[in-house]
């Protein structure tokens, strides 16, 4: 017992003295990169974003948090200071989840680069797809800048079966030759393959495939329905057409989404808008999206623009040759369309679009597309457009609405088939870490028809899978976290 008793005498004495010389060491400080946010000596998460306004439509969140992240999730959402290895002063900066984009074409690393400018951290192409879901897939594997995924596309398949050789929209026998049963039958084929293979949806373009007959276009609609993916859908025809795909719907179960009623709409856009709501209301799974410009941009060769021989002159002057800046006349039309490209079209008013965007009905999707730098200033700032004009400026959406609009409305648009989508478009514990931070006070779109790759203003941070992707708002070189989004392959 006495030998006992001289040991726990030692440890104790030893104890004593360590104590003082603990106090003595010095704190090594916070670990943060770029601003202090806790005093925690060991990091417990990757990333760390501290002091930011955290709003998050889901729940419904509007106050200030602190954001833990670790291996590309949200792990924590704490009213007190997290430590982390990197971490991000969000202080007087708003923290939304990262933007989902419907509507986005070319999908290139040139317009990634657009995008995530403009907050974007997840990307589809689905309105005109794919005809070749492996391929698509792999051509961006083992990653990109931001998320991405893709529908397989009636457009590029009816230019596969018809032997059509135009390489994006069609302007040969896919725009204007009625298919055969046997051809038919070949593009449900395919589809349902692409479908098999982990498409996000299915696209369709009747306003491009203008001899594609009804029952073509509703067999399309009975391989979707068969899936249950939805139809992301470029109407033809105004009203007839809405009518056209609504019947879609009803008819074979497949969910219905209208691309950019906005432009579809013109100046039916309240009346399109209703009739969404009405189905709706019956049980119809239809939605829509609109982006906040009125000017269009598509390929001035497409078949949209068959009917020009039958046009009055002033119509032409609505065409804009994006390369030069010119408005078009009956004879550079000709010029043009022979070369073939991109022509914005200036056919819609700000009232109208202002309908389309403030509606509850619309999710915000850009229509993006660039290349060389030539495109639509919607590839860089329509997200910055509608937070700094409709939300700061013109108070005609709240913060939380607008957040919905780009980011709950597309995830849940997608999610019954896309299970990935379950995690984004909300800041949840568990969630991907994919965040928008930026300034309410001045995010604004700078982009123009003469500039359209002019990067917005207020965009701070953009974080994809758990790293930043743009810092102080740059883009952050060498990194591309962006992952494939893809439905289940069978």
């Amino acid at each position: 017992m006495r030998f006992v008793s001289r040991i726990i005498v030692v440890v104790a004495v030893g104890v004593a003295l360590l104590v003082p010389l603990a106090a003595r060491i010095p704190d090594p400080g916070p670990t943060s990169a770029e601003a202090p946010v806790g005093k925690q000596r060991i990091p417990d998460y990757d990333l760390v974003i501290a002091n930011g306004r955290v709003v998050d439509p889901e729940s419904g969140l509007d106050g200030v948090r602190h954001v833990g992240v670790r291996a590309g999730k949200v792990v924590s959402i704490s009213e007190t200071p997290l430590a982390g290895q990197q971490q991000i002063d969000a202080k007087g900066l708003v923290v939304a989840p990262g933007f989902i984009d419907l509507h986005s074409h070319g999908q290139t690393d040139e317009t990634y680069r657009c995008q995530a400018l403009d907050g974007v951290t997840t990307a589809f192409e689905l309105e005109v797809g794919t005809a070749d879901i492996d391929r698509w897939y792999g051509e961006r594997e083992p990653g990109r800048l931001i998320n991405y995924g893709v529908s397989i596309g009636h457009i590029p398949v009816r230019i596969a079966v018809l032997h059509d050789p135009s390489p994006f929209l069609p302007s040969g026998d896919a725009a204007h030759k009625v298919a055969s049963p046997g051809e038919i039958a070949e593009m449900a084929q395919r589809i349902d393959e692409g479908f098999r293979k982990g498409a996000v949806s299915m696209g369709l373009g009747p306003s491009y495939t203008a001899a594609a007959t009804q029952w073509e276009v509703l067999e399309m609609f009975r391989v979707a329905g068969r899936h249950h993916a939805s139809v992301h859908v470029h109407i033809r025809g105004g009203m007839p057409g809405l009518e056209e795909v609504i019947a879609g719907t009803a008819l074979t179960g497949a969910p219905l989404h209208i691309v950019h009623i906005n432009s579809s709409g013109l100046a039916q856009t309240r009346e399109m808008l209703q009739v969404v709501s009405e189905a709706q209301s019956r049980g119809l799974d239809v939605t829509t999206e609109a982006y906040p410009y009125s000017a269009g941009m598509t390929e001035i060769q497409s078949a949209n623009y068959d009917a020009w021989q039958q046009w009055p002159d002033e119509r032409f002057g609505t065409l804009e040759w994006p390369k030069t800046g010119e408005r078009l006349t009956r004879e550079t039309f000709i010029k043009y369309r022979k070369i073939g490209g991109p022509v914005i079209g200036h056919s819609n008013t700000d009232e109208m679009v202002a309908v389309a965007i403030n509606s509850p009905l619309t999710a915000i999707a850009s229509d993006a597309y660039m290349l060389n730098g030539i495109g639509h200033p919607r590839t860089s700032g329509t997200y910055s457009r509608v937070l700094g004009h409709y939300v700061r400026e013109a108070h005609s959406l709240s913060l939380m609405d607008a957040l919905r609009k780009m980011t709950l409305m597309p995830a849940r648009r997608l999610e019954a088939r896309v299970p990935a989508m379950r995690n984004k478009g909300r800041i949840r514990v568990g969630g991907d870490a994919d965040l928008t931070i930026f300034d309410p006070s001045r995010i604004i779109d700078r982009a123009t028809y003469r500039e359209p790759s002019l990067p917005p203003e207020g965009i701070q941070y953009v974080v994809v899978n758990g790293t930043p992707i743009v810092r102080g708002g740059a883009l952050v070189k060498g990194v591309t976290p962006g992952r494939g989004v893809r439905a289940p392959v069978m």
